[in-house]
């Protein structure tokens, strides 16, 4: 018996979140389609639907932190569930990139005659891939090895090696998402210049969009960590996050071989 059950599972408590979460993801979606078709007003429903998204997300996390960490409910066949949810998670989100590769190698591969039957098409300056995104690929590339002493760190519980090993992360991942604004800032393509604009921009900012999701994750890990959440045998919490980050590292490699530098430079 445990918790007044006959079994280890955690059944949850009744939760507003979900209900919350899909109202402000409807507001968002009406205001954005609204936001589409010129209604300008529109912009205003879309940042009320984020901001109480962002509200939702930040009470129901924190009610699953407190369900895990004070109550006791994630028992080994909860964080057993929980792994394989975070993996299934990660799947998809694989496939989801899959969909902007596929789009990208179909126009590569046999470029139309409207976009001059080059790749890239006539007109479009790519980026030399041995500046800024050679730069940005060193700084990802370290805060996975930086994110992978953490975890190391923790288990050995060496409590100072691992507050330096997140600060490193933290501090990489900002570098990385700055250096890709600048990028952005200083391109001589926009996302309207044909399908290398479109393709480009939609893979690398979906990139860049789950680095910034990726970085909150870690952080919210650093704070726990140092709130004394995780422990050498128990912090889930954690790996979840760094398997996410290694997961985004390991995209950005695939975006950098095969946009920047096989699909997008000319030697």
């Amino acid at each position: 018996m445990f918790f007044g059950h006959y079994h280890n599972y955690h059944l949850i408590d009744n939760s507003p979140w979900p209900l919350f979460g899909a109202i402000s993801a409807l507001y968002i979606t009406v205001g954005a389609v609204s936001y589409f078709h010129f209604y300008q007003n529109s912009l205003q429903l879309v940042l009320l639907g984020l901001f109480c998204l962002i509200l939702v997300l930040g009470f129901w996390w924190r009610d699953v932190i407190r369900e895990g960490t004070f109550l006791g409910h994630h028992t080994k066949e909860v964080q057993r569930g929980l792994r394989l949810g975070m993996m299934l998670f990660i799947v998809s989100e694989v496939m989801f990139f899959v969909a902007f590769f596929w789009a990208y190698f179909h126009s590569a591969l046999a470029p139309s005659i409207e976009i001059g039957s080059v790749w890239p098409p006539v007109g479009i300056t790519p980026f030399n891939p041995f500046k800024i995104p050679l730069l940005n690929t060193i700084i990802l590339l370290s805060s996975g090895a930086t994110i992978t002493l953490a975890h190391h760190a923790l288990i050995a519980d060496r409590r100072e090696l691992t507050i330096q090993a997140f600060g490193s992360t933290i501090s990489l991942a900002v570098l990385f998402t700055a250096l890709q604004i600048f990028e952005y800032i200083k391109a001589p393509f926009t996302i309207a210049d044909s399908v290398y604009g479109s393709t480009f921009f939609m893979s690398t900012g979906f990139h860049g969009f789950h680095v910034i999701i990726g970085t909150i994750f870690i952080f919210v890990g650093f704070i726990r960590y140092v709130s004394y959440h995780f422990t050498p045998t128990n912090h889930f919490g954690f790996e979840a996050s760094a398997w996410y980050w290694h997961f985004v590292d390991v995209v950005w490699l695939f975006l950098y071989l095969v946009i920047y530098i096989w699909g997008g430079y000319k030697i």
